[in-house]
């Protein structure tokens, strides 16, 4: 079983980006072939599952606004062209005889290169913006890589107690037909009466629905976590998930105090980083915002060219090099800057509220998720001889039964709590594992995944 799972997060990146050519067909195809562990499932999970999938392509897009955000450095390299005809009505001409007749006829075109020199700080504000924009998507990609992966674990742990579940019921079944086999032999030797014969076949035939039931769950919660794998059903396949798993459910130890539980999530937590990046990024919106209130001033250059005015030979061209430099400025804007200001500074008063909120109920989820543990820890050590107890009672049972004092009651009552104590301690091993599973992601331990295949 998996202890504490590291998750560089260039590592996912870049198994994703080594997914991105695997079909789902092909390799649902040859992966199922084999039984899967969970550190099976969960490289697996980093490469197929769907949200994680979703999640890289909002990765891409965020690389996108980052290249926006950043634009306004950069220079432009622009250019126009224009041709024009002219009504001759329409074009002034010399007031005097013999003078030259403009052409009606005009083009013009020039490439330049502008550069934004003074933009009111948004050209340092842009910068920075675009860091943190791009530290936030990573962090909202590692939280989301954290939640898919924990149910991943959820659903191997659950698919690992439904298959558990099974081979108890089929124990239990299994008890229940030797005691009617063995009660229909005294009846025939006249030794018990028909009443004990109709107890274990009602007691027999109870037991079979359970066995179904369970058959039931196991298909269910492995068709759960097939799709959590991003696996795709073969068409020929049956009722039956082509799945197998290698696990056992086990407890493993795991130690964490309260206190350093909560400090640990408030320090690890990839929301909170998140979060704080977004308080930074309105911080610079409010920076862009004001901008508005200052002038903007661009310099140019380029290369023109157009054609001669009084001539009617298009071919002939006037061209040359051109460079400039060009300042605007709202002096009014009817109040859209201050508008901008307003709403930046809300924004950003609310992404304070928002980190104090969020860090709260992180500090509740991980009070809750350390509880659940410890509740799960403690039912799992009350069942440690529980089994090892059942099992000697109804042995003890069958001895008295042999020897004439007890009832058959009393093997059926013994072979009852033998199969409640093996549910319960079956379902103690799943909680344990779930319960530390979700301590774990409550505090923010990074996943370590083996990625040597990668």
């Amino acid at each position: 079983m998996i202890r504490h799972i590291y998750l560089g997060l260039m590592l996912g990146i870049g198994a994703f980006c080594q997914a991105a050519d695997v079909s789902a067909p092909a390799a649902s195809a040859t992966l199922l072939q084999n039984p899967l562990s969970l550190q099976d499932c969960l490289e697996i999970g980093l490469r197929q599952n769907p949200s994680i999938l979703k999640s890289k392509s909002g990765l891409e897009a965020a690389h996108g606004i980052v290249l926006q955000t950043k634009s306004i450095v950069f220079p432009k390299v622009r250019g126009a062209g224009n041709y024009q005809l002219s009504e001759s009505t329409a074009t002034e001409t010399f007031p005097f005889p013999g003078a030259p007749v403009p052409n009606d006829h005009q083009w013009s075109g020039n490439v330049r290169l502008v550069q934004s020199i003074y933009e009111g700080g948004r050209i340092s504000s842009s910068l920075r913006t675009a860091r943190l924009t791009r530290e936030q998507a990573l962090l909202n990609h590692q939280t989301l890589v954290a939640d898919s992966l924990l149910s991943i674990r959820v659903a191997y742990e659950d698919a690992l107690l439904a298959a558990e579940q099974i081979i108890v019921q089929e124990a239990s079944v299994k008890l229940l037909e030797e005691e009617l086999a063995t009660t229909r032999r005294r009846l025939a030797a006249g030794t018990t009466p028909q009443y004990n014969v109709l107890r274990a076949e009602v007691e027999a035939a109870n037991a079979r629905p359970r066995l179904i039931r369970a058959r039931q769950a196991s298909r269910t919660a492995r068709n759960n976590l097939i799709q959590l794998l991003g696996f795709n059903f073969p068409a020929n396949q049956g009722e039956e998930p082509p799945l197998k798993l290698k696990g056992e459910l086990k407890a493993e130890p795991f130690e964490i105090e309260l206190m350093q539980a909560v400090n640990q999530a408030l320090t690890q937590r990839s929301e909170i980083s998140a979060l704080q990046k977004n308080k930074a990024l309105r911080r610079e919106s409010i920076e862009q915002a004001k901008a508005g209130y200052k002038p903007s001033v661009q310099g140019f250059a380029g290369y023109g060219s157009r054609s001669a005015t009084f001539t009617s030979d298009l071919t002939r061209d006037i061209s040359g090099w051109f460079v400039g430099a060009q300042l605007s400025w709202d002096i009014f804007d009817g109040q859209l800057t201050r508008g901008k200001v307003v709403e930046a500074r809300a924004l950003f008063d609310q992404s304070d509220i928002e980190l104090v909120d969020t860090a709260r109920k992180i500090e509740l989820e991980v009070r809750t998720a350390h509880s659940s543990f410890v509740e799960a820890r403690e039912v799992l050590e009350s069942q440690t001889k529980a089994i090892e107890w059942a099992t000697e009672v109804l042995r003890l049972a069958n001895a008295r039964v042999e020897a004439g004092t007890a009832t058959q009651l009393d093997v059926l009552s013994a072979q009852t709590a033998l199969t409640e104590a093996r549910n319960i301690q079956i379902q103690a091993l799943r909680d344990y594992s779930v319960a530390r599973a979700r301590l774990e992601r409550a505090v923010g331990n990074s996943l370590r995944i083996d990625t040597s295949r990668h």
